[in-house]
């Protein structure tokens, strides 16, 4: 039976779990710059995910899919343009950016990501 290795866990979620070659991470959301401009938001939130990765044995030239959370498309092209050089060239992974209610009103995003992991 394969290992099931959790990351980052508190009684009710894990960070990350990682399973069977792959890393599922939770959705990561800015905490030091809760309430900030949405380009401090999209930077911390892609420097979580980067940390989590690692932890996991991954990064971001493996990733997966990304699903991304917004509770404004109008703050789209600042998320585009952190994301896109961000993204290792050649290993963009699919991408889903939905319109959603946030667990906060001070979120600007939130993103989730999975990944293979070696």
């Amino acid at each position: 039976m394969a290992e099931i290795k959790r990351l980052a866990a508190n009684p009710r979620m894990s960070g990350a779990v990682v399973h069977g070659g792959v890393a599922y991470l939770s959705g990561q959301v800015a905490i030091d710059h809760r309430g900030g401009a949405v380009a401090d938001q999209v930077r911390e939130v892609l420097e979580r995910i980067d940390a989590l990765l690692i932890e996991a044995g991954s990064d971001r030239s493996r990733l997966l899919t990304a699903t991304i959370y917004l509770p404004d498309m109008a703050v789209l092209p600042e998320l585009n343009t952190a994301w896109d050089p961000w993204i290792v060239p050649g290993c963009a992974p699919t991408r889903t950016t939905l319109q959603v209610g946030l667990a906060s009103p001070l979120y600007a995003l939130e993103i989730a990501v999975t990944a293979a992991v070696d």
